[in-house]
């Protein structure tokens, strides 16, 4: 179990000491009214907090269920802000411990404001590097690490793995939406370790290098991991990926290589373990253009079906999940796709290529499934076709399907 929270330093120490009028009189400050979502009542303070990231919350919270009727769940909020996902862990998905932590010393006594009605409450102020590596030296796990910072977070993966328990659940966000959606090629090197460029699956590019440096992070640990569901709004990458004590045989067959081709559309897939020459795309010949080639990154499912539908369980019967209605929308859209394989295009391309306009997506999917093609709408970015059909027999079906609609198919 967690021990109590340490004391800040007082200020004589140097640090950022705190006596019990410097905090009345901070929390007499906070004039902003009370925020409820769900089962939460809260004061937001001045810091920054967006309510329009309350589907990420709301799914945190029924991953959070899930584990909890599983076990008993302890939960590490490493950047927890005004305290409001520690919270709902606590009121709705039956945390019997949460450790809130926020770098920022003068949001602490708001913080222990929000959680008070907590049990098994933490409450510290510490950068997420030394709360990482507190728990690593004192060997301390967690259910559910949730990691929800600013900017990319891939230098905190190795100390924030070893902070989650075998079977527990990485929950991880990124806001850095330049370097892994190709806009800052030498950022994504440095800090991604891979190539990302421009693709038309931008969200899910970035997405898949997130869950690349995940895997090679735990694979260093000798460890596995298992992506339970992926998601963006364009602003925000978000992964929840659960640990394994081992890595799973074949896993590293789910880290490769995805090249795209801005002269005809065309777009493969690669494995690294079996990266062989790319094969042609299809322009015209004498006007090849060179393939865009993002990665290494992960090509493997970005949603675990059984997961989501055991979460949307609990949705439905639990009367102490709360769940918004753009939740239940993004929490059905990932339902149905698993995310695979890892090729998509927005039908505003099809539509360019085509020079004619797209046939509705859902009409495109139909037909291509009846041509024994894979084919979905992706879950991740809006009106996207998934498939693994050719892209000539993506665009030839497409093409037949607008001309059967005007009444000019051959």
């Amino acid at each position: 179990m967690p021990h109590s929270a340490p004391e800040l330093p007082s200020a004589a120490g140097g640090g950022a000491g705190w006596t019990v009028a410097a905090t009345v009189d901070l929390l007499s400050q906070h004039t902003d009214a009370h925020y409820c979502e769900g089962r939460a009542r809260l004061l937001p303070g001045a810091g920054f907090f967006r309510p329009e990231s309350r589907p990420s919350r709301d799914l945190g919270v029924l991953l959070a269920r899930t584990l909890a009727a599983r076990g008993p769940l302890r939960v590490l909020d490493a950047m927890a802000g005004c305290g409001i996902r520690a919270l709902r862990y606590g009121l709705e998905a039956g945390a019997e411990a949460v450790w809130a932590n926020d770098a920022d010393p003068d949001r602490l006594p708001l913080l222990r404001e929000n959680l008070a009605s907590l049990a098994g409450l933490r409450c510290s102020a510490l950068t997420a590097q030394h709360l990482l590596a507190d728990c690593l030296q004192r060997q301390e796990r967690f259910e559910l690490l949730d990691l929800d910072g600013f900017g990319c977070p891939t230098a905190l993966l190795p100390l924030a793995l070893e902070a989650v328990s075998f079977g527990g659940v990485l929950y991880l966000a990124s806001t850095d939406g330049r370097s892994p959606t190709g806009h800052d090629r030498p950022a994504a090197i440095r800090l991604l370790g891979a190539a990302a460029r421009a693709h038309p699956a931008s969200w899910e590019l970035a997405l898949r290098l997130q869950l690349g440096s995940v895997a090679r992070a735990a694979w260093a640990l000798g460890r596995g991991i298992e992506p339970l569901f992926s998601f963006s709004e364009g602003r925000t990458f978000r992964s929840a990926v659960r640990l394994r004590r081992r890595s799973e045989p074949g896993e590293e067959h789910h880290l490769g290589m995805l090249a795209y081709c801005h002269g005809c559309g065309d777009q493969q897939v690669q494995p690294l373990i079996r990266l062989r020459q790319w094969l042609p795309c299809h322009c015209p010949a004498g006007e090849i253009a060179p393939l865009a080639i993002s990665g290494p990154l992960w090509i493997g499912p970005l949603q675990e079906p059984e997961l989501l539908a055991e979460m949307q369980i609990y949705a439905e019967v639990d009367p102490g999940a709360s769940l918004s209605a753009e939740g239940a929308r993004l929490l059905a859209r990932l339902l149905a796709d698993r995310g695979l394989p890892a090729r998509c295009w927005p039908m505003a391309e099809i539509a360019r290529r085509l020079k004619g306009g797209a046939p509705p997506l859902l009409s495109l999917v139909a037909a291509l499934r009846e041509g024994g093609w894979s084919a979905q709408v992706s879950g991740v970015m809006p009106g996207q076709l998934r498939s693994d059909a050719t892209w000539a027999e993506i665009l030839q079906t497409a093409a037949q399907l607008v001309g059967m609609a005007t009444g000019t198919a051959k």
